[in-house]
């Protein structure tokens, strides 16, 4: 029983990472911190998107349903929320537009629409920032652990070569130590790629719903422009 535990021990992922070259340890450590770092971006971001998402859906309802929009933006529109950004950004320039004593309705339709979309990208921008590190870790985690095994590999084959002995108890270890990296590899770009999808999806949704909302305020402000002596 005694050879099983040491084996086992010696299989375990603390001896395995103790026991590695010094090369495969920084890329493992490397490996480990980037895997923090993406579950730290899920995390936030994903907490984010469901408040979002959450605070505007009574946002925009109890918008729709304001009779008055200056005393609602008033009341609402410091709200830290895209949808209360892109209403604050079309009422600036619907009031820039229309205190003019003659008003160029459709110059001032086309800056309206321009200004909203221009807050709408603002936002994604926001949003997204940081989305980029899950890509950049889901594509470039795998090619770092294997180089990992790859170096750790090299070295336990010159090893082998340098005492002239190749059984399965001598390379086993070796061979498991570099392996262990791309499994680390593994580890940290799968949650990242599976994670970029869903909140890119998300992110795709968000942006939409700001794109309708500001379609159908432009399109409040359009027949309010129409009533404009």
């Amino acid at each position: 029983m005694t050879p099983a535990v040491n084996a086992a021990d010696m299989m375990s992922p603390l001896a395995l990472f103790q026991h590695a070259d010094a090369v495969v340890k920084t890329v493992m450590v490397g490996l480990l911190l980037a895997s923090i770092w993406t579950w730290a971006i899920i995390f936030t971001h994903a907490t984010r998107l469901k408040r979002i998402n959450k605070a505007t859906d009574t946002f925009e309802r109890d918008f729709w349903a304001a009779e008055d929009i200056d005393a609602f933006h008033a009341k609402r529109g410091k709200d830290n929320l895209p949808t209360a950004r892109i209403l604050t950004a079309g009422l600036d320039e619907w009031r820039r537009s229309t205190r003019v004593k003659t008003i160029d309705r459709p110059g001032t339709r086309e800056r309206l629409e321009r200004r909203m979309n221009a807050e709408v990208a603002a936002e994604l921008d926001k949003l997204s920032d940081r989305l980029n590190i899950l890509a950049t870790v889901a594509s470039a985690a795998p090619f770092v652990g294997l180089f990992g095994t790859v170096w750790g590999i090299m070295r336990s084959f010159t090893a082998i070569a340098g005492a002239n002995n190749t059984s399965l108890a001598v390379v086993a270890p070796g061979i498991a130590e570099a392996l262990f990296a791309t499994a680390i590899g593994l580890f940290a770009a799968i949650p990242a790629l599976i994670a970029y999808n869903r909140l890119t999806h998300g992110l795709d949704k968000l942006e939409a719903r700001m794109g309708r909302f500001a379609d159908r305020f432009h399109a409040t402000l359009s027949r309010e422009l129409e009533l404009e002596a």
